[in-house]
C-alpha cells in the first residue's frame, strides 16, 4: 500500500510537480513559457497530489480531465507534472496515446528533453502488444525446416475456392518466387539475424516490414505462448521487453493496449499508477471496439482440426479426454452450418444483394434462429473446457518436470493456434443470447470482397460510458484525460458522458485555450450552396464546381477534406489538367510518400493540394505555407449506417430521448473542431477555413457546432 506519509504531504507533492514544470520552462533551451500551458500544469499538480495508491479501504482518486487548444504544449506540462509526483510517490505513469505519431514524439523528443533537465533521473520505455514481438520457438522450428509442414504454424483458414485457381501469369521484369520458398527464406534471415544479435525480435525494428500473413505465423501470441515455461523464456524477445518494462518509471503505451491489459499485469495496475490519456477523445470508441465479438459463420475448416488436434495433444501427455471432443465439434460445425443457413436465408428475404449488413432492432434475434446458437454456445464452451483443461495440465507439467518444456512448449501452441477462434464462437454466442439493458447492437455481415460469400456474426455494448466506468474508472486512482477536441458544441458534457466520468465526484474540468490569435491569423468563411445538402446529387454538383474553382487560387499547400469517398472521386473527376498536376488523393500512395511529394513541391514554389478524408482531418500537421486553406466539403456526420450507433439511436429514441442532439450533432462538432484544427499550427500561421455547407450558419445545430470552434473571424460567402 502506498500512502502519503507524515513526511511527504500532498502540498509538498503539489508543490514539487509544479517545480518540475517551471524547471522544464526555465532549464530547457528555446523553450516559451504560456499561460495556458501553466494553467493545465497547475491543475494537475493540485488536482491529483492526494490520490490514494495501492490496497485502501477508502481510497482517494482524482481525474483531471483537460483540453488543451493547439499549440498550448500539453505533453511537456503533463509529463513535467507527472512523472515528477510519480518519482516523488516511487511509483510509475503510463501514458497512452491514440496514434503512433505521438507515441514517436514522446519517445524520441518529450521524455528525453524532460530527462535532460529534471534532477531525479527517470527511465523511460514504449510498450507494445506481444503479437509486435517474433516468437523464437516458433521461428527455430520454422527456419531451416525445408518447408515441412507444422500444423501448429499453420495460418487462418483461407476460403476454399470454388473453382480451379488459374495460373498467374508473369509479370515483365518481374522474378516469380513460390510464395511457401519466400517464405522460409524470410524465416531463415529472421532466424540468422536474431541468433547472431542483428535484430532484436521486433517487427518495428525491421529494415523492411514483413507481409502480415507470413508474420502472423511467427508472432508471439497470448494463446501459444507457455510464458516462462517456455524453454525460450530467457532469452524471449517480448518478455525481455517486458523486463526494461518492469524497470522504467514511466511507460509509453497506447489505448488498446491498455484496455486489451486489463488484469493481464502486463502494465502496471491502474489503482497502482498514476495515468495520463493523451488524444483521449479516442478512448469510447476504443473501449467499444475492445469489448465488441464476432464470429465467422462461413470459414468452418478449423473445427476438423480442432479434436484431431486435442486428441493429438491428449496422446501425448497421455491423458483421456472427459469430453468427445471429435462430437462435440461436429456438432458445433452442424449447429454452424445450422445458423449459417438461417442467417443466409434471413438475409436474402432483407436484402438484394450479398454485401449487407443487418442489424436486429433491439438487439431481438428471431427465435428460429437463436435455437443453433444456444446448441452453438453449449458445444463451443464444452471444447474451451477441455482445451483450457489441456493448456493447464501442460503448464503444470512443465512446472513439475523442465526437461518436458520444449515438448510441452510446442503442444501449447498448437492448443492456442485455435483458442482464439474457439473463444470468438463463445463470446459471441453468449452475447447474442443476452438481453441487457441497455441492448446489444447484434448484426449479420454478408461480403463478397474476396470473390465468396462470407458471412460473420457480430455483437457490441452501444454505450461506451459504462464500460469505461466498469473496468477502467472504478481501479484508476490518478489520472490525466487530455486532448485538443474534448469539449463540442463549447462544453464538456458529450465527452463526460461518452467516457463514463459525467457526474463522479473525483472529476475536474479545465478547458485550455490556444496561444492562438484565430482571428488575427485566420478566418472561417461559410459558402451559400444554393442546393440542399441532404439532395446528395446536386449538392455534390455544386460544391465540387465551387471547389475546383476555388482551387485555382490556392498559392501553396491545402488539404481538401471530404465527408465520403465517393464525393471525393466526384470531385477528382471534375479536376482539369492544371489541377490534376497539383492534386495528391489520399490511397493513392503511402501516406508517408504523399506528405513527402507535398512538401517537396511547396518548399519549391509549387501549389499543392491534398484530397483526403476522415483519418486527414486528424493528426495531421502542415504548418505555414504547406495548408494555408483547408476546405471543409460537407459538415462531418457520421453516416447513418454503422450498427452500433444505429442501435444506440434506436435506444435513446425508445427511452424518449432525442440521438441526433444527444449524439450527432455534439460528435459531429468534435470533428468539426479537429478538422478546422488543420489551418493554423503555429502563432506564425495565416490560414483560412472554407465551409461550403451553410447549414453551419443557418441551422439552431450548425450554429451550436459554430460555439465549439476557435474564435476565427467568420464571414458568409454567397454562392456564386
Amino acid at each position: 500500500m502506498t500512502v502519503l506519509t507524515a513526511e511527504l504531504t500532498s502540498a509538498e507533492v503539489s508543490q514539487t510537480a509544479l517545480a518540475a514544470f517551471d524547471q522544464v520552462v526555465s532549464g530547457t533551451p528555446g523553450f516559451r513559457a504560456r499561460p495556458g500551458q501553466r494553467d493545465m500544469a497547475l491543475r494537475i499538480a493540485t488536482h491529483l497530489h492526494g490520490v490514494t495508491l495501492g490496497e485502501h479501504d477508502a481510497p482517494l482518486s482524482a481525474v483531471a480531465v483537460i483540453q488543451a487548444g493547439t499549440g498550448v504544449g500539453k505533453s511537456a506540462a503533463y509529463l513535467s507534472t507527472m512523472v515528477a509526483m510519480a518519482l516523488e510517490r516511487k511509483t510509475r505513469v503510463v501514458v497512452s496515446t491514440a496514434t503512433v505519431a505521438l507515441q514517436e514524439q514522446l519517445m524520441t523528443k518529450d521524455l528525453p528533453a524532460l530527462a535532460a533537465v529534471l534532477d531525479t533521473p527517470f527511465v523511460f520505455a514504449l510498450a507494445k502488444g506481444r503479437g509486435r514481438y517474433v516468437c523464437k520457438l516458433k521461428l527455430e522450428r520454422l527456419a531451416g525446416s525445408d518447408g515441412e509442414p507444422l500444423d501448429m504454424f499453420e495460418g487462418d483458414d483461407a476460403p476454399e475456392p470454388t473453382a480451379p485457381a488459374k495460373p498467374v501469369p508473369p509479370v515483365k521484369g518481374v522474378t516469380w518466387i513460390d510464395p511457401m520458398e519466400r517464405r522460409m527464406q524470410l524465416y531463415d534471415t529472421l532466424a540468422s539475424g536474431l541468433a547472431a544479435g542483428r535484430w532484436d525480435g521486433d517487427r518495428d525494428s525491421l529494415a523492411e516490414q514483413p507481409e502480415a500473413s507470413d508474420w502472423a505465423t511467427v508472432a508471439a501470441e497470448r494463446h501459444t505462448c507457455t510464458a516462462r515455461h517456455c524453454p525460450r523464456f530467457g532469452s524471449c524477445s517480448y518478455y525481455q521487453a517486458r523486463m526494461q518494462l518492469a524497470q522504467a518509471q514511466v511507460i509509453v503505451a497506447n489505448h488498446d493496449l491498455v484496455l486489451a491489459s486489463l488484469g493481464m499485469k502486463a502494465l502496471p495496475d491502474l489503482d497502482n499508477c498514476l495515468l495520463v490519456f493523451d488524444e483521449g477523445h479516442h478512448l469510447p470508441a476504443v473501449a467499444l471496439d475492445q469489448f465488441s465479438s464476432a464470429m465467422d459463420l462461413s470459414g468452418l475448416r478449423w473445427l476438423d482440426k480442432l479434436p484431431k488436434i486435442l486428441l493429438d495433444v491428449a496422446d501425448k501427455m497421455g491423458v483421456q479426454l472427459t469430453q468427445d471432443v471429435a462430437t462435440l465439434a461436429q456438432q458445433l460445425k452442424t449447429a454452424l452450418l445450422q445458423a449459417s443457413s438461417l442467417a443466409m436465408d434471413f438475409l436474402r428475404g432483407v436484402a438484394s444483394s450479398y454485401d449487407v449488413v443487418h442489424r436486429f432492432k433491439e438487439g431481438v434475434v428471431p427465435e428460429a434462429m437463436l435455437e443453433p446458437f444456444r446448441l452453438i454456445h453449449g458445444h463451443a464452451q464444452a471444447l474451451s473446457d477441455a482445451l483450457e483443461a489441456l493448456g493447464k495440465e501442460l503448464k503444470l507439467r512443465t512446472k513439475e518436470d523442465p526437461s518436458q518444456a520444449t515438448q510441452s512448449a510446442v503442444q501449447y501452441a498448437r492448443l492456442g493456434q485455435i483458442a482464439p477462434k474457439l473463444n470468438a464462437v463463445v463470446a459471441t454466442s453468449a452475447m447474442w443470447l443476452a438481453s441487457p439493458e441497455p441492448p446489444l447492437a447484434k448484426w449479420l455481415k454478408s461480403d463478397t470482397s474476396s470473390g465468396l460469400v462470407q458471412l460473420s456474426a457480430h455483437a457490441c455494448p452501444i454505450v461506451p460510458g459504462d464500460l469505461l466506468r466498469q473496468h477502467v474508472w472504478r481501479q484508476v486512482r490518478g489520472a490525466v484525460v487530455t486532448s485538443a477536441s474534448l469539449t463540442t458544441c463549447g462544453n464538456f458534457d458529450y465527452f463526460l458522458a461518452e467516457a463514463g466520468l459525467a457526474g463522479l465526484p473525483q472529476v475536474s474540468t479545465l478547458a485550455v485555450d490556444s496561444p492562438f490569435d484565430y482571428r488575427q491569423q485566420g478566418e472561417l468563411i461559410v459558402t451559400d450552396t444554393r442546393a440542399d445538402a441532404r439532395d446528395v446529387a446536386a449538392y455534390t454538383a455544386e460544391v465540387v464546381t465551387a471547389l475546383v474553382a476555388d482551387l485555382h487560387t490556392v498559392p501553396h499547400g491545402a488539404l481538401v477534406l471530404f465527408t465520403s469517398r465517393a464525393q471525393m472521386q466526384s470531385a477528382v473527376q471534375a479536376l482539369d489538367a492544371v489541377l490534376q498536376e497539383r492534386v495528391l488523393v489520399q490511397g493513392q500512395m503511402a501516406r508517408g510518400k504523399l506528405l513527402g511529394i507535398h512538401q517537396a513541391r511547396v518548399e519549391a514554389g509549387d501549389a499543392s493540394v491534398i484530397f483526403g478524408l476522415q483519418s486527414f482531418g486528424e493528426g495531421l500537421d502542415l504548418p505555414g505555407a504547406l495548408c494555408e486553406t483547408v476546405f471543409i466539403t460537407k459538415l462531418p456526420f457520421s453516416p447513418p449506417s454503422d450498427p452500433v450507433e444505429e442501435a444506440r439511436a434506436e435506444w435513446l429514441k425508445r427511452s424518449g430521448r432525442d440521438p441526433f442532439t444527444e449524439l450527432v450533432v455534439p460528435a459531429t462538432g468534435i470533428k468539426l473542431l479537429q478538422w478546422t484544427g488543420r489551418a493554423i499550427r503555429s502563432e506564425t500561421d495565416q490560414a483560412r477555413v472554407i465551409c461550403y455547407d451553410k447549414r453551419l450558419l443557418n441551422m439552431a445545430y450548425g450554429r451550436r457546432m459554430l460555439q465549439g470552434l476557435p474564435p476565427y473571424a467568420v464571414s458568409r460567402r454567397p454562392s456564386s
